[in-house]
């Protein structure tokens, strides 16, 4: 890419294989500290994957995970990558109330602060379950004053997804500074396609995703990526009594995904999510616009 493109924002929803949605039915969360932790060693793989490219990036973390592991908080801090919040325990914004929502933003950012020793900014719903059904849920993440929010997938999907909620960041709030920067999509045939990374970036071909990233960069935006420590190691353990279809999203490709990023890593230019919401204040519309 030349020198003028848009650094994009690149960024690791961490959260470990047992709490991922596709197997919220199936493991019980009471479950969770008896299961393998792997969390901690693909961080640090994703650590020296970043370091070998001279990217910098944000860890949106789950409270229950900076609890459990304050090393690896303050260790992605040291190495000048962003700590933001994933919420605690990855309950899906929408089947929550306000009162609830409020309590899992403020239980996650104490312990995500407590470990790294920073301040916290940057929120991202679990599986971007902000949309239509939670107009209280920006409102929120302004009152606890965040600065910027990437909970948002402007697509129709069967887990998530606002459709038509706009493509690029925006104020989600009248008379707030709170930005929302939705995950990528790109535009084929007047359709909206999801082009920001995790199942789609690991099941299709690289050319798909240099394809979107190359389309947005051209119309001057910066593209949105996001990927899960649990996609980098084909080793977890199998849930095999999760339904197909999950198991299928869940483990296609993980063998590949590492080189996959590499290469991802090494063609366009990427930084912090908290950086590009500063440089996408100047251009970011109100919702209703």
């Amino acid at each position: 890419m030349h020198a003028q493109a848009p650094v994009n924002g690149i960024s690791v929803d961490v959260e470990d294989w047992f709490q991922v949605g596709a197997f919220e039915a199936v493991i019980d969360r009471e479950s969770w500290d008896g299961l393998a932790d792997r969390v901690e060693r693909n961080c640090d793989a994703i650590l020296a994957l970043f370091e070998q490219a001279g990217v910098k990036g944000t860890f949106f973390t789950l409270g229950w995970v900076a609890q459990r592991h304050p090393v690896l908080m303050r260790r992605i801090v040291e190495q000048g990558h962003e700590i933001a919040s994933h919420g605690w325990d990855h309950a899906r914004v929408f089947r929550m109330d306000r009162e609830a929502f409020a309590h899992d933003l403020a239980q996650s950012r104490k312990a995500i602060e407590d470990a790294a020793g920073v301040a916290v900014t940057g929120y991202r719903a679990p599986s971007f379950s902000i949309d239509a059904r939670t107009p209280w849920a920006h409102e929120e993440l302004a009152a606890q004053g965040y600065t910027y929010s990437s909970s948002v997938a402007p697509v129709a999907h069967d887990h998530y997804g606002w459709r038509e909620a706009p493509r690029f960041a925006f104020h989600p709030v009248e008379g707030s500074d709170l930005l929302e920067i939705p995950v990528t999509t790109a535009m084929f045939a007047g359709r909206r396609l999801a082009a920001g990374g995790g199942g789609f970036f690991r099941v299709l071909p690289y050319a798909f995703s240099r394809w979107a990233i190359r389309q947005v960069n051209c119309e001057g935006k910066p593209a949105v990526f996001y990927f899960h420590p649990w996609e980098i190691d084909p080793g977890q353990p199998r849930v095999g009594h999760a339904p197909l279809r999950s198991r299928l999203r869940h483990y296609t490709n993980l063998h590949v995904m590492a080189d996959k990023l590499r290469e991802l890593v090494g063609e366009f230019a990427w930084g912090r999510m908290d950086a590009l919401a500063v440089r996408a204040i100047p251009s970011a519309l109100p919702l209703a616009a």
